[in-house]
């Protein structure tokens, strides 16, 4: 097993969780040729597409039925 430190200055906030983010896609998407990567120790998960805390999460889960437009 190889193990590598990535060390990270003068970034903001987005751009550590931007870097983050492409780590686990990457991570992920090399799976199925063979490697196995674990960020901090952890098993990866698929990375979520919504941003936790944002305001389109607040709305709650879409029933998936059509809704009545107000005209």
């Amino acid at each position: 097993m190889k193990k590598f430190t990535i060390e990270v200055s003068h970034a903001s906030s987005p751009q550590l969780a931007t870097i983050a983010l492409e780590l686990k896609i990457m991570a992920n998407a090399w799976t199925r040729h063979g490697p196995r990567i674990a960020i901090n120790g952890q098993k990866l998960q698929a990375p979520s597409l919504r941003i936790p805390g944002s305001a389109s999460n607040k709305r709650g889960p879409r029933s998936g039925k059509p809704q009545a437009r107000h005209i």
